[in-house]
């Protein structure tokens, strides 16, 4: 039943950057290096018979932690990613007016208002899930944003049937979602049967391992003795913490997170 589940789910994903590809031009997708994007870029592989046909982009800090930028040299190399790197503006340069951990979270928000500005991309594919975080649950799978990038989610087209919205005005961009429908076991269910390389770090190193990546100011590893997919999977059959647990941004005010959202954060 698992291994139909996840056909179910590979075909649905295949299908979306599929219809995301045929209609939307320039295309490009965000590379965080993290599980999802990785089972992501693995799904483009088998959705375009070995070739991800789009550049894969990294909204680059600076700031990710040195076991992420050497598996995604690696990965380049082995897997033939045509790898875009756009660097995001310093912290400095933030709103001051919000916390430490939002501040600095909005430099990847930034990072792609210039991206977008200057490569003039119609549609971003991403490997977000909506049971990541209360404010992704209310995505679409094709979800337009508005000239400034922000995202107005409380007016989002209708997704019936496997239909999708594809146009949208001059300025305007549309974000892709082929994970929305995955949880975080999914994912790790994926990659044990796909055998997609992940990161190191997910795996339990003296009794911590991190659960989510992000920049290594903000992100923290989380008490874990789990060293293998099999053992993070029956974790996760009981946990009752949050994915999003090691991310400081998280714990800061209730609307950090919308109000990047709202703003064009990923």
């Amino acid at each position: 039943m698992t291994d139909r589940y996840l056909d179910d789910l590979e075909a649905q994903s295949i299908y979306i950057l599929r219809e995301a590809f045929s209609q939307i031009k320039p295309l490009g997708m965000l590379w965080s290096v993290g599980k999802d994007s990785n089972a992501l870029l693995w799904l483009a592989q088998k959705a375009f018979y070995g070739k991800v046909p789009f550049p894969v982009i990294q909204l680059d800090t600076d700031m990710e932690l040195q076991e992420v930028y050497d598996f995604r040299d690696r990965m380049v190399k082995e897997w033939s990613l045509d790898l875009k790197i756009e660097k995001c503006p310093p912290e400095e340069e933030m709103d001051s007016t919000l916390s430490p951990a939002t501040r600095a979270a909005t430099r990847k928000t930034e990072g792609l208002r210039n991206l977008l500005r200057d490569s003039k991309y119609k549609g971003i594919i991403l490997g977000i899930r909506r049971d990541e975080q209360s404010m992704r649950a209310k995505e679409r799978v094709f979800s337009p944003r508005g000239l400034d990038g922000n995202w107005d989610f409380k007016n989002q087209p209708t997704e019936i049937w496997d239909q999708y919205k594809t146009e949208c005005p001059d300025g305007c961009h549309i974000r892709i979602h082929p994970l929305l429908a995955w949880t975080e076991i999914d994912i790790w269910r994926y990659t044990k049967r796909e055998q997609i390389p992940v990161v190191p770090l997910y795996f339990s190193q003296n009794g911590k391992r991190y659960r989510s990546l992000g920049e290594k100011n903000i992100t923290f590893p989380i008490e874990s003795m789990a060293s293998n997919i099999d053992e993070i999977i029956a974790e996760l059959e009981i946990t009752k913490t949050s994915e999003r647990s090691g991310r400081s941004m998280d714990h800061e005010s209730e609307d950090s997170f919308e109000i990047l959202r709202t703003g064009g954060y990923m």
